[in-house]
């Protein structure tokens, strides 16, 4: 089997080895990838040797990303690993040959990006990241009301990831390092969003804090990304009880308010004006496609069409998060672009 795009056989199952068997690789990529028929979950870099046999017999455990690139049947490498690691094992994998997935966010400054993007054109292999969050349903019915126009010119949209954890759960995302924190976590996911519907911003701002006892990484984020007259304002934090709406848009024309995350149906209240008088309704939002990422990923390798997220749009994504961090430690709005 061929590790070119585009060479990979009818009916042959690429072979998927994936780094890293956490919350992100557990819950998130192996699942899909065993749900795509064209991908087959090969083998997994792993402490949790038990866990993975129970959840996927028969897929094989290794110890280690080299002993991975070393099996001639992983053609596919997904990048599960923490955050700090996601460099050095995307381009690991990228010089042995392989495709890359890499989990979001792709990389910690947009130098590694640039080298990551390099490296993949250079040896000839497909580089994607895992912005899952572009296939929430509650992010698609946004899209398409924005898209047909029913909130007419918008001057602001409001996107949150509201939680209540006021005791630190542990592990490395509160502690101090590099790639830590919520900024670096649900950032991304926000941050990616916003780029879809709008493209890059104009000016960032950003308010970072941490907020929780015994936590050592960022727990509190907000930012306003500027584009003219409209503002995006994408907002995370840790002691949130009663949360509110999970995105909020408004226009001259309407407003569309979306509440909770991965729930089965969106729950989204438009309102508006017909013949002159306002109509406020439920509004059937569209389905979460979260099969979609791995389905495209399956169709880029056998050389059936693009991949999911390119690394160039997800290296903006960085950019953006890497403004924010100067806006914060400046005290100051910034213009993208700028030197920072």
């Amino acid at each position: 089997m061929s590790r070119r795009a585009g060479r990979t056989q009818e009916g042959v199952v690429i072979g998927v080895g994936l780094i890293g068997y956490g919350l992100g690789g557990a819950v998130f990529h192996a699942p899909l990838i065993q749900a795509e028929p064209r991908l087959g979950l090969h083998a997994v870099v792993t402490s949790r040797a038990g866990q993975v046999e129970r959840d996927h017999p028969g897929v094989r455990v290794v110890a280690s990303a080299a002993e991975l690139l070393a099996d001639p049947a992983v053609e596919l490498v997904v990048v599960a690993a923490p955050n700090a690691v996601h460099h050095e094992l995307a381009a690991a994998a990228l010089r042995a040959g392989r495709h890359v997935v890499v989990d979001k966010p792709f990389t910690l400054t947009t130098a590694d990006a640039d080298e990551l993007i390099a490296l993949a054109e250079s040896e000839g292999r497909l580089l994607s990241v895992f912005q899952s969050r572009r296939w929430d349903g509650d992010f698609l019915t946004v899209r398409r009301c924005l898209e047909a126009g029913l909130l007419g010119r918008v001057s602001s949209l409001i996107s949150r990831y509201d939680r209540f954890r006021p005791a630190p759960k542990g592990g490395w995302k509160e502690e101090a390092g590099p790639g830590s924190g919520i900024l670096w976590d649900l950032g991304p996911h926000l941050v990616d969003q916003a780029l879809q519907l709008f493209g890059l911003p104009e000016t960032v701002w950003a308010d970072l804090e941490i907020q929780r006892p015994g936590v050592e990484a960022v727990d509190y984020v907000h930012l306003v990304l500027g584009y003219g007259r409209l503002r995006v304002l994408l907002h995370a934090g840790m002691e949130l009880r009663d949360p509110g709406p999970r995105f909020e848009v408004h226009g001259d024309r309407g407003s569309l308010l979306t509440r909770g995350l991965d729930r089965q149906e969106v729950d989204a209240t438009l309102t508006t004006e017909v013949a002159g008088l306002e109509l406020r309704g439920r509004l059937a939002g569209e389905p979460d496609d979260h099969g979609a990422y791995y389905a495209a990923m399956a169709a880029a390798v056998a050389g059936e069409g693009p991949v999911p997220v390119t690394a160039a749009e997800a290296r903006d994504t960085v950019m953006v998060i890497e403004h924010a961090l100067a806006s914060s430690r400046q005290g100051r709005v910034v213009r993208v672009g700028a030197a920072t």
